[in-house]
Parts: C-alpha cells; sequence; structure tokens
C-alpha cells in the first residue's frame, strides 16, 4: 500500500536549518473590540509550527484576515502575532509589509528559530487575484528555501500565497493540511455503513456538487436549515416568508431523480428526510417565541427558523444508529438559542453514539458545534478548520492548494 496523502509533508524532506515559508489560515473571528472570539485555527496550526521549530528553522508566517479594502490597521495580523507568541511561548514578530526591502532586511538578519509574521497578504489586491509577480515578490523578499501549505480553510482557493507561490519555491504540506485531507477522503472514500449525511445552511446551489456525491455514497441525506426551505418550496408546500433560494425547481428535481436511481422513487423521502414540522417566528429576533407547525401549516407571515420535534426525534433515531455521520451546515438558525434546538439535539445524538466516526465541516457547522461542546469538539472525531474547503474535498473537487505541492510518487 501506498501513502494515504498524495503530497510530499514536512516530515518527508530534511528541513533542519532551513528558511521556511508557511501558509497558515489565521483567518479567526474577531469581537468589536477587535479581539479573537475563537482561537481554533491558530491552535490547530501549531503541530506543524512545533515540529518546523524543533528542526531549527527560520520561521515566516503568511496568513490573511478579513476581507480589507486596501491597507486597514483594524484588520492588522497584530492580534494573531501576539496570541500565536503566547500559545508557543516565544516572540512572534510581526512585519509591517509582506513584501518589500524593510522584510528582506528583517527576515535574512532573524535567527534560526525564530518566528516572523508577515502583515495581512489580503492588503494587495494581488494576493486573490493569484498574482504571480506579487507571489515572486513574497519569495524574493523571504528567500524561503520550502513553502510550507497549512491552511487548509484556504486550499480551496487559486490565490497567490497557495498557488502562485508554489510556482516560486518547492511547496510541502504540513501536518494540518495532511490531517483534515486523510480524515476527509476516507470518511468519503471508504466509510462503515450506515452513512448518513446532515445537510444544512442556506444554499443548495453552493452544495449541489456534494449533494450528488453524497446520494453515490450515503445511507440517509437529512435535510435542515434555509437548505431544507428551498427544498419544501419546490414540492409545492406553501413555506411563507421563511428564507429559501428561488429558482432551484430543475436542481432539486435533478436530486430527487438521482436519489430515486439509487433507493427507488418509492423510497425517495425516506433516502431524502426533509422535516415533516418546524419551529416558525414572525421575524429573526432573539426574542420572538418558538412556534412549531406541521409544514402543511405554515402561515403567509411565518418564518421557518428549525427543525421541529417531530423532525428531531427522526433525525436523532437515524443518526443514533449511524456508523458515520458527516454534517454540513446547522439544521436551523443556531445564531439564536430558540432556533438552535434542532442542531444542538443532532449533535448530542451524535456525541452519545460511541461507535460513529463523526465529521464536521467547518464554517458555521463548526462555529455551532465548538460553542455547543465546550471542549474543542472533543465529543466529535474530526471538526473542520476549513468550510468551502471540506465541502470541495467532500465533494471529490482537486483543491489548488493541495494539487501545486510537490508529489509523493514513489514514497512510502
Amino acid at each position: 500500500m501506498g501513502r494515504k496523502f498524495p503530497k510530499q509533508t514536512i516530515r518527508d524532506v530534511d528541513l533542519r536549518g532551513k528558511t521556511i515559508l508557511l501558509r497558515s489560515d489565521y483567518n479567526v473571528p474577531l469581537t468589536k473590540r477587535g479581539q479573537i472570539s475563537d482561537d481554533l485555527r491558530i491552535r490547530a496550526s501549531l503541530p506543524t509550527l512545533r515540529y518546523l521549530l524543533e528542526q531549527n528553522c527560520k520561521v515566516i508566517v503568511m496568513s490573511h484576515l478579513g476581507r480589507p479594502k486596501g491597507r486597514d490597521p483594524k484588520l492588522s495580523l497584530k492580534v494573531v502575532a501576539d496570541h500565536l507568541s503566547k500559545l508557543l511561548g516565544r516572540p512572534v514578530r510581526l512585519l509591517g509589509d509582506c513584501v518589500g526591502e524593510s522584510v528582506r532586511q528583517t527576515v535574512r538578519r532573524a535567527p534560526l528559530g525564530s518566528v516572523i509574521m508577515l502583515e495581512n497578504l489580503r492588503f494587495y489586491d494581488e494576493e486573490e487575484a493569484d498574482d504571480l509577480v506579487f507571489a515572486k515578490s513574497i519569495q524574493r523578499a523571504v528567500r524561503a528555501d520550502y513553502f510550507v501549505q497549512d491552511g487548509f480553510a484556504v486550499a480551496h482557493r487559486a490565490h497567490a500565497s497557495t498557488h502562485a507561490i508554489s510556482l516560486c519555491v518547492p511547496g510541502l504540506a504540513g501536518l494540518l493540511l495532511e490531517k483534515e485531507y486523510i480524515t476527509i477522503t476516507k470518511a468519503m472514500s471508504s466509510p462503515k455503513h450506515p452513512l448518513v449525511a446532515i445537510i444544512g445552511g442556506a444554499k443548495v446551489s453552493d452544495k449541489i456538487s456534494l449533494i450528488k456525491r453524497l446520494i453515490k455514497k450515503a445511507d440517509r441525506i437529512l435535510i435542515g436549515g434555509a437548505m431544507s426551505n428551498t427544498f419544501l418550496h419546490c414540492r409545492g408546500v406553501n413555506i411563507g416568508k421563511s428564507v429559501f433560494e428561488p429558482g432551484m425547481e430543475k436542481v432539486v428535481s435533478e436530486i430527487y431523480d438521482l436519489a430515486a436511481a439509487k433507493v427507488g422513487p418509492e423510497n425517495v423521502d425516506k433516502f431524502l428526510v426533509l422535516p415533516v414540522d418546524v419551529a416558525v417566528a414572525k421575524e429573526i429576533s432573539k426574542d420572538c417565541h418558538r412556534r412549531e407547525v406541521s409544514v402543511d401549516h405554515i402561515k403567509g407571515d411565518d418564518m421557518a427558523l428549525d427543525i421541529g420535534s417531530q423532525t428531531i426525534e427522526t433525525f436523532t433515531k437515524i443518526l443514533a444508529d449511524a456508523k458515520t455521520v458527516i454534517w454540513n451546515g446547522p439544521l436551523g438558525y443556531a445564531e439564536i438559542d430558540n432556533f438552535a434546538i434542532g442542531s444542538a439535539r443532532a449533535a448530542l445524538a451524535i456525541a452519545q453514539n460511541n461507535e460513529a466516526t463523526s465529521i464536521v465541516g467547518g464554517g458555521d457547522t463548526a462555529d455551532f458545534i465548538l460553542k455547543w461542546d465546550g471542549h474543542d469538539g472533543a465529543s466529535f472525531t474530526h471538526v473542520s478548520t476549513g468550510g468551502g474547503a471540506s465541502m470541495a474535498l467532500m465533494a471529490g473537487k482537486k483543491l489548488p492548494g493541495i494539487e501545486s505541492l510537490l508529489d509523493s510518487y514513489g514514497m512510502r
């Protein structure tokens, strides 16, 4: 048997005393006061950083934060550098730029074993444009021996710091990237059955590829969140003022045709499980009352904001018997406690199922799970650091940030 990971990692190359350009994803959520509200992505990057420091590398970290319009002091990586310094127990020096002579001189003079962080990559439009000249400017400033890609959450994007940079300096995978890839691809390629998928969130269009692949792989697919509103609407149900995605009739029809081809028309509703009841309110507000109705009795001014008690019971029974669970998207408007009940009950059912391998996609689902669990998601097999990246990988897509790394052909 060959390797489970198709690219060379930092363990495959002698990195002792080398200068490493490390792409991490420190795009962490900030409070209104500019403090980090969830440091999962920073802590997830520590094994790679510690390994590189054990090899006495000079480590230059690059990342982005938020969506700045030009140079925005509020989105400086200083808060990240300070926090990383505390976690590592050593200084992390933030530079004022990610290119230029000042960066080059600082990196050149830095001793081995030091950690330097470049300023927010997205202060430059060239970053998201996958600009090769910009990537060359970064490499010219840091003079790295190797580029290490460890930002799984951005690996599905072809940006200068994830793709073009690998054309300037040999690219290796970090430990987080390797772990995410192996865990997610194994769950999709050789799952233990029954495999139950939970698909929530807002847009069907964002998850068409994922749903189609899950139809091939899964034994049951549970649909909730605003996504279920779209499915119900396309099936002729009056969903009142509920949020849904218009113009999806053809897509939903195709999804049902694919499901019918797999399980037979008579079993489609047992395979693609939609809510039979929902929690509704007149508006989205923390103070609004939760009222549960059957999907056939949604009033014209109602908004469906969570799955109802009957649906929760159905979903949790299915989850209790699962051997593999893949979850992408909350089952309701989970930012409000009144409408997080469906997601919380699903999380509890998964956590109590000791026989199940559970993979939680990143983004909103991971945010909810981390708050619900209170133990860094320890109740689940794997909580991904990447929303779009995990979804793309689950859908069987190639990720530019991985594809551009050095191949591991012939290695064991």
